[in-house]
């Protein structure tokens, strides 16, 4: 599953939470140990070209709904 999170300051370092729909999802628990694929999505325009987007505008809405569900 592939699932957006902020970046956090934790510490001296920083980290990612998990939303709890993919702990549940994967049935993750605590200690268990994950791959991690980081890409930072903060500019769309990189993506151009990328991906076969039909529509870049309504990809750009649904990633900012996602942010908004990332920040609740």
């Amino acid at each position: 599953m592939i699932t957006k999170s902020k970046v956090k300051r934790w510490g001296n370092s920083l980290g990612v939470v998990l939303p709890k729909t993919l702990v549940e999802e994967e049935g993750l628990k605590e200690g268990e140990e994950v791959e991690v694929t980081v890409r930072k999505v903060s500019d769309v325009r990189t993506l151009r070209g990328k991906y076969p987007f039909k529509d870049l505008q309504n990809e750009k809405d649904e990633m900012k709904r996602g942010w908004e569900c990332a920040e609740s």
